[in-house]
């Protein structure tokens, strides 16, 4: 049977493909661009046919139209590895539960845990050796499809290709059934403009940054600024082995900065997982040679990570206590995010030759009621969740300078701590520091 055969032989509409699923499966949709939205709303049509059917996955660009659907979770429960803005307005309504895990875990914990009844992935076109790419949504695209007892692709054209490594697409005969979506283009992100924080910020990060380096940034404002001055400065021969490729890598390749020549692993390659972005983004990684798109488990062990010299790692955070402890994910008991990838590269960081994994926030924020409050808390906030333990931590970064919390004792860090928090709080988180019984007389603040 020819490739193109099987594919016509195992195609059929959605409605029809999600009739597989039963009462009390346990399904993953893949992450990102990867989760298939003509299969979700189709499952959603079946909410009164089924109770208790598990859905997982993580960072979804869209509302789950299965979720939605069932606020209550009688029909649908919603366990999810890593937030996104949409999960977090549904999470609201009670049906939402978080999985903790370090990302370079995933595959293994897939393997290790009981099968996945259906697997669902958004796919590219099949190609004439029989594979469908899973463009930008590698990660741990293939690690669920090993782990589900029946894949179910919803094919989309639109799809970039994603050269990479390995394990960048699938094979028909690794398919049970196939849809055609509604060939809509994928899910785009604004590209945010750094407000005066943050570009005080990244400045202070740039400052940690230099010829040779091998950069990891985050989504958002403030690592997109980094990306500017990154290519408007006159570093020379970084490199890219990133979990999240994002729009700032674009401007420093085309500037010449970003050549991969001084790494170690993957010389030369745009390393990455998976990429969300603006539409250019999308248009940079298709069928572009020195993008390589990894799993996972290539992209996140921290032995992996450690491997290129000069490593730098750039996350946020949302709180930071005296203690160095980091809150990335919770705002209190409320899940807003996950710990994703942050301590991979941030242990990965700090066992490569000369690398350095930051933490940045500002150093304040404002409620609903107006009132201005600190980020850098004597303790972090009743149910806030330590992302990065104490241990981690390496540089910690606001507006007001740089925190080296490596190997210094309790006093020592609330002292650095102290430093880089807002002028008005520091005397509060002095008195706080000496009644939780560290600090010193001798502690300066400059």
């Amino acid at each position: 049977m020819t490739f193109a055969k099987e594919y016509k032989q195992k195609l059929m509409s959605p409605k029809e493909a999600v009739k597989i699923i039963k009462s009390g499966d346990r399904i993953q949709y893949n992450s990102y661009n990867g989760v298939p939205p003509a299969l979700d709303r189709a499952l959603a049509l079946r909410r009164d046919e089924l109770e208790e059917v598990i859905i997982n996955t993580s960072v979804t660009l869209f509302p789950l139209q299965t979720i939605a659907s069932d606020p209550e979770g009688k029909h649908f429960i919603y366990n999810n590895w890593h937030a996104s803005g949409h999960d977090r307005k549904l999470a609201q309504a009670g049906n939402y539960y978080y999985v903790p895990s370090m990302y370079y875990e995933l595959p293994k914990i897939l393997k290790q845990n009981e099968k996945l009844d259906v697997v669902l992935l958004q796919v590219g076109s099949i190609d004439k050796m029989g594979y469908m790419n899973h463009g930008p949504n590698v990660g741990h695209a293939q690690a669920l499809v090993k782990a589900g007892k029946k894949v179910i692709v919803e094919v989309n054209p639109n799809m970039p290709t994603a050269y990479g490594g390995y394990d960048e697409a699938v094979h028909i005969s690794e398919v049970d059934l196939v849809v055609e979506g509604d060939q809509q283009p994928l899910f785009s992100l604004p590209v945010l403009q750094a407000n005066e924080v943050e570009q005080r910020i990244a400045k202070w990060v740039m400052t940690g940054i230099e010829d040779g380096a091998c950069i990891q940034l985050g989504i958002g404002a403030m690592p997109n600024f980094i990306g500017e001055l990154i290519a408007e400065s006159d570093l020379q021969d970084l490199g890219a082995h990133t979990e999240m490729l994002a729009d700032a890598y674009i401007k420093i390749y085309e500037t010449g900065r970003l050549n991969g020549k001084n790494k170690v692993i993957d010389k030369g390659r745009i390393v990455y997982g998976f990429a969300m972005g603006s539409q250019a983004l999308y248009d940079f990684i298709d069928k572009n040679p020195v993008c390589a798109a990894y799993p996972i488990t290539h992209v996140n062990t921290p032995s992996m990570v450690a491997k290129n010299p000069k490593m730098i790692a750039i996350n946020a955070a949302i709180e930071v206590d005296l203690f160095s402890q980091i809150n990335s994910e919770s705002s209190g008991f409320r899940q807003i995010s996950g710990s994703g990838g942050q301590v991979d590269f941030m242990l990965g960081s700090y066992m490569s030759e000369g690398g350095k994994g930051f933490i940045c926030l500002p150093s304040t924020f404002t409620d609903r009621e107006g009132k201005l409050s600190s980020r850098i808390r004597p303790t972090l906030g009743s149910g806030s969740v330590v992302t990065v333990p104490r241990t981690i931590a390496h540089y910690i970064v606001t507006e007001y300078g740089i925190a080296n919390v490596k190997g210094k004792s309790t006093w020592e860090r609330a002292e650095e701590m102290v430093k880089i928090a807002h002028p008005r709080f520091q005397d509060e988180l002095i008195q706080e520091a000496n009644r939780m019984n560290i600090w010193r007389r001798s502690n300066k603040i400059n």
